[in-house]
C-alpha cells in the first residue's frame, strides 16, 4: 500500500505475529510466513487462531490463568478516545460547524447525567445528534471515576458486543475475551458516562444492557423509528427538534463564508419550511451555494484574470441560478454532478457497499487514481458523508437519491472489485488485525455483494483477522457468509474450515448444541477429503464439547444411595447388595413344599430415617448382585413388603379390584407360596382342556362309524365312560360303588406298570379306543341280566353284549355315556 496516503510507519508494522521475540523477522512479508498465528484467552479456554488448518482450542493449563485486568488511567483513556475518533483526512481541513440553538438541551443532558440518570436523545437523521454528543462529552469529563466512554451502536441488535466493547475500553486486557460470567462481573464495577451513538436496540435488549452496568449513566442517541425502552427502565426522554429560522440562516452563512443575498435568504426560508430545520439540509445547501459561486465566478480577482489556455472552464461566464426547492430538499444528485471524478467514483463504491465508504487509504487502489484519497474530504464538506464511529458512510437519504440517477447500476462490478482488493489486503502480513476490525463494515458489505469465488477468498483471509482482533460478531458473520459461498462454489475444503471455525466460536461462547453440530459437519467433510490434521483438530474440539456437556448436565441417578436431608412423608427404600445365591431346587410333584420367605434370597428393604446414613453391606461371596426396589411404593400398604414377589404384586396386581388391607402377620410366619398355587392352577386348567379335547375326538369317532345303530332303540357303548374332569371315576360321585355280580369272573391281577382303576385326582394311564362290535338288529326283552364292563389289565378289553336298559336309567355326562350297574334278580 502507498505510504504517501497518510499512513504512519506504526500502522504498517504487524503486532499480532506468533514470534514476538524476533520483531525484525516479522517486519518483512517473506520472513513473516504465510500465516499469522495469534494466541488468545477466551474464557476458560486457550485459543490459537491458525489460518491454515483452523483454530485450535484447549482448556487453560493450571497456573496460566490471566490475572485480573486493571483499569486504564486518565492518560490511557484519553489516548484511546483519540484513536476512536474518525481519522484526519488528507487535503484542506474541513471547517468546524457551530453548534447552534442547543445550549438548553446540552445543559439539561449534563444535569441529568451528573445525577446518574440515563437519557435517550431522540432525533431524526441529520438533526445533529452526534455534534451534541461531542459537546456533552467535553462537559462530563470529570463526572465519573472511569471518565467518558464513546461507543457506536450501529449494527448492534444485542447487548453482548457492546458490553465487550465497554470492557475493552475501560480495562487493559490485551488478547483476552472474558466469558459471560466474568464479563458481567467486570462491567458491573465500571462507573462511567457512556455516550452511545446510533442506537438500534430497545426493549428487553436495552434493559439487559442497563442491568449489566448499574454504575453507568447512559446517553443514548437514537432515531424515532428505533424501538422504545420498556416502561420500567426509568430512562429520561429528550427530543431533538429542528433549528429556528435565524439559526438556519446563521449556519448557512457560516458554510458559504459570506453574507446571504435577499434572494438567498428567501430561498433559505422556504428550505427551512420544507426540511423542518434539519441542520444536515443546510450543510448541503451551503455546499450548493459554494458550487454556484465557483461556477458564476463571483470572485473579483478571478474576473480580472485572463482565462488560461489549459483551464477547463469556458471563457464566457455562465450564470447559474439558485437551486429549486426540490433540489434543495434532495440535493445529492446536484452535489454529485459538481464534484470531481474521483469523488463520483467513491460514491459509486459506497452505493455498491450499502452506503459504507472504505477508508481513504483504499480509494487510490479502488478508484485507480493516486489522489483519490482527497475525495473523502470533498464529499464530507458537501454533506454527503457522515461520521459513524471511526469511519464514514453516506448520509441519510443520499444512497437512495444516488441510486435513482444510476449510481447503483455498476454495483455488482464495484462489489467484486472491492472484495478482491480486501482479500489481498486482509491477507497481507503487514496489516494488523486491529486495522481489519476497523474496516469490518466495508469488508462485510463487499463480501455480501461479491461473487462466490471472490467471497470464499475474502472470507478465508478476513476470518482469522477478525478472530484475532476480538471482533467476534464480524467473525461469525464472515464465517457464515463464507460457508454459504463455499457450498455454492463446491469448495469442500473451505467449507470444512468455515464449519470448524463456527464450532470453535460457539464453544467459546458456551453454545454447546451449535458447537457440536458445526464440528460434526466439519469432521465429516474433512474425513471425506482425508484431511488428517484437520480431522484431529476437529475431534479435539468436539471432545471439549462432550466434556462441557457432561460437566454441565444435571446428575439425576435412578436410585438414592443416601437418604435426603429434608424429612419425607413416607420412608424411602434403599438399595442393598446381597449375595447371588443359587435358588433351591424344588422336588417334583404338585405337593412340593415352597420355601419360606426367610429362607429365600430376597432383597432386604428397610425404612431409613431421614438424615441417617446407610452402612455398606459386605458381600458374602465374591459375586454379588444389586436388587433394585422402587423408592416410592406404588400402592399404599400397611406394612413393608418382605419378598420380591410381594413387591411385584404391589406394582402389577393380579386382581383389578382393590384388595382389603391385610392383617399384620407375625415375623416368623412363612410367606404364602403364590408361585406354587399359580402353577397348580395352570396345570389343572391344562389337564381339563386336554380331557375335553380327547372326549371330542372320541365322540367324532363314534358318530362316524360304518354301521348305524337302530333308530328305535338307544345304542349301548362297550367302552368305559369318559367324563369332563380327570379326577372323577366312571360312576358319578353320588352313586354307590358297583357290586360285582355273582357270575362275574374274578378280576385278574394287574401287571406292573398298569392301573386297575383310575385314581381320583390322577389321569388314567391309557384310554381304550377300540371300536365296539355291532349290535344285533333285535334284542330280546329286558329279562336277561346285563353285566357292567369290568376294568381289566389288558390293553384292549373285550366288549360284552348287554341288553339295552330303559331310557330313564341312562345318564349322559358330556360326550360320554354312563351305564349304571344292573341289579341281581
Amino acid at each position: 500500500m502507498d505510504r504517501t496516503q497518510g499512513q504512519t510507519e506504526q500502522h504498517e508494522q504487524p503486532t499480532g505475529g506468533s514470534a514476538p521475540a524476533a520483531p525484525t523477522a516479522a517486519a518483512t512479508p517473506a520472513a513473516a510466513g504465510p500465516a499469522r498465528v495469534v494466541s488468545l484467552t477466551a474464557g476458560e479456554f486457550a485459543l490459537t487462531v491458525n489460518p491454515v488448518d483452523g483454530s485450535e482450542i484447549e482448556p487453560l493449563r493450571p497456573g496460566t490463568e490471566p490475572a485480573r485486568p486493571a483499569k486504564r488511567d486518565a492518560a490511557a483513556r484519553a489516548a484511546r478516545a483519540a484513536a476512536a475518533r474518525p481519522p484526519v483526512l488528507p487535503g484542506p481541513a474541513v471547517p468546524a460547524r457551530p453548534l447552534l440553538e442547543r445550549e438548553e438541551e446540552r445543559e439539561r443532558l449534563v444535569r441529568l447525567l451528573g445525577r446518574g440518570r440515563s437519557v435517550r436523545l431522540t432525533g431524526p437523521s441529520g438533526s445533529g445528534r452526534s455534534a451534541l454528543l461531542d459537546a456533552v462529552a467535553d462537559r462530563c469529563a470529570g463526572l465519573a471515576p472511569d471518565g467518558v466512554v464513546r461507543l457506536s451502536g450501529y449494527g448492534h441488535q444485542q447487548p453482548g458486543e457492546l458490553l465487550h466493547a465497554l470492557y475493552a475500553t475501560v480495562y487493559e486486557a490485551e488478547r483476552q475475551r472474558p466469558g459471560r460470567a466474568e464479563l458481567l462481573a467486570r462491567v458491573r464495577e465500571i462507573g462511567a458516562v457512556v455516550l452511545l451513538d446510533d442506537l438500534e436496540m430497545g426493549g428487553p435488549a436495552l434493559d439487559e444492557l442497563m442491568r449489566a452496568t448499574p454504575e453507568c449513566a447512559y446517553l443514548l442517541a437514537a432515531t424515532p423509528d428505533t424501538r422504545a425502552p420498556s416502561d420500567d427502565s426509568h430512562i429520561e426522554e429528550v427530543f431533538l427538534a429542528g433549528l429556528g429560522k435565524a439559526d438556519c440562516l446563521e449556519l448557512l452563512e457560516a458554510g458559504v463564508g459570506r453574507p446571504l443575498t435577499d434572494e438567498e435568504t428567501a430561498w433559505a426560508g422556504d428550505l427551512r419550511f420544507a426540511s423542518e430545520g434539519l441542520p444536515l439540509r443546510f450543510v448541503q445547501a451551503a455546499a450548493l451555494l459554494r458550487q454556484r459561486d465557483e461556477l458564476n465566478h463571483s470572485d473579483e480577482d478571478d474576473e480580472e484574470e485572463e482565462p488560461g489556455v489549459f483551464e477547463e472552464r469556458p471563457r464566457d461566464a455562465v450564470h447559474v441560478p439558485l437551486p429549486t426547492l426540490a433540489e434543495g430538499a434532495a440535493p445529492a444528485e446536484l452535489l454529485a454532478s459538481r464534484v470531481s471524478e474521483s469523488a463520483r467514483a467513491a460514491l459509486r463504491i459506497a452505493c455498491a457497499l450499502g452506503g459504507e465508504l472504505p477508508h481513504h487509504a483504499h480509494l487510490p487502489a479502488l478508484v485507480g487514481d493516486t489522489h483519490a484519497d482527497t475525495a473523502v474530504a470533498e464529499l464530507l464538506a458537501c454533506g454527503l458523508l457522515t461520521p459513524v464511529g471511526t469511519r464514514y458512510r453516506l448520509a441519510s437519504g443520499v444512497a437512495r437519491q444516488l441510486e435513482e440517477v444510476g449510481y447503483g447500476d455498476t454495483a455488482s462490478e464495484e462489489a467484486r472489485t472491492a472484495a478482491r482488493h480486501y482479500a489481498w489486503w486482509t491477507g497481507h502480513a503487514s496489516v494488523v488485525p486491529a486495522r481489519v476490525a476497523a474496516e469490518a463494515d466495508a469488508v462485510l458489505a463487499a463480501l455480501a455483494g461479491a461473487d462466490v469465488v471472490a467471497a470464499v477468498l475474502l472470507a478465508r483471509t478476513a476470518a482469522p483477522a477478525f478472530a484475532a482482533s476480538l471482533h467476534w460478531e464480524a467473525w461469525e458473520r464472515v464465517l457464515r457468509s463464507g460457508a454459504e459461498a463455499a457450498r455454492k462454489a463446491g469448495e469442500v475444503a473451505e467449507q470444512a474450515y468455515f464449519h470448524h471455525e463456527l464450532g470453535v466460536l460457539a464453544l467459546c461462547e458456551e453454545r454447546l448444541d451449535r458447537a457440536r453440530a458445526e464440528l460434526e459437519t466439519s469432521i465429516g467433510l474433512r474425513g471425506a477429503l482425508a484431511d488428517k490434521r484437520g480431522t484431529v483438530a476437529g475431534r479435539r474440539a468436539l471432545a471439549l464439547v462432550v466434556d462441557r456437556e457432561t460437566a454441565g448436565a444435571a446428575v439425576s441417578p435412578p436410585l438414592r444411595l443416601e437418604a435426603p436431608a429434608a424429612p419425607a412423608a413416607a420412608p424411602e427404600a434403599v438399595t442393598v447388595a446381597t449375595p447371588a445365591a443359587p435358588a433351591p431346587k424344588t422336588p417334583p410333584g404338585p405337593k412340593a413344599a415352597v420355601p419360606a420367605a426367610s429362607e429365600a434370597p430376597t432383597a432386604k428393604v428397610a425404612p431409613v430415617a431421614p438424615g441417617a446414613r446407610v452402612a455398606p453391606v459386605v458381600p458374602v461371596s465374591a459375586e454379588a448382585v444389586t436388587r433394585m426396589t422402587p423408592v416410592v411404593p406404588v400402592t399404599a400398604r400397611s406394612e413393608t413388603p418382605t419378598t420380591l414377589s410381594e413387591v411385584f404384586e404391589d406394582a402389577f396386581p393380579l386382581d383389578p379390584k382393590p384388595a382389603p388391607p391385610a392383617a399384620p402377620r407375625p415375623a416368623t410366619a412363612p410367606a404364602p407360596a403364590a408361585r406354587g398355587r399359580r402353577r397348580l392352577v395352570l396345570l389343572a386348567g391344562a389337564g381339563a382342556l386336554t380331557v375335553v379335547a380327547l372326549g371330542t375326538v372320541v365322540s367324532l369317532a363314534l358318530s362316524s362309524s360304518d354301521t348305524a345303530p337302530p333308530a328305535q332303540e338307544p345304542a349301548v357303548s362297550a367302552t368305559p365312560a369318559v367324563t369332563e374332569s380327570a379326577t372323577t371315576a366312571v360312576n358319578s360321585g353320588n352313586d354307590p360303588a358297583p357290586e360285582p355280580p355273582v357270575s362275574a369272573p374274578p378280576a385278574e391281577t394287574p401287571e406292573p406298570g398298569q392301573s386297575a382303576a383310575p385314581t381320583p385326582g390322577r389321569s388314567p394311564a391309557r384310554t381304550p379306543s377300540r371300536r365296539p362290535s355291532p349290535t344285533p338288529p333285535k334284542s330280546p326283552p329286558a329279562t336277561s341280566v346285563s353285566q357292567p364292563p369290568t376294568t381289566s389289565a389288558e390293553p384292549s378289553p373285550t366288549p360284552t353284549e348287554t341288553a339295552a336298559p330303559s331310557p330313564t336309567a341312562t345318564t349322559q355326562t358330556g360326550t360320554g355315556t354312563a351305564v349304571p350297574p344292573a341289579t341281581d334278580r
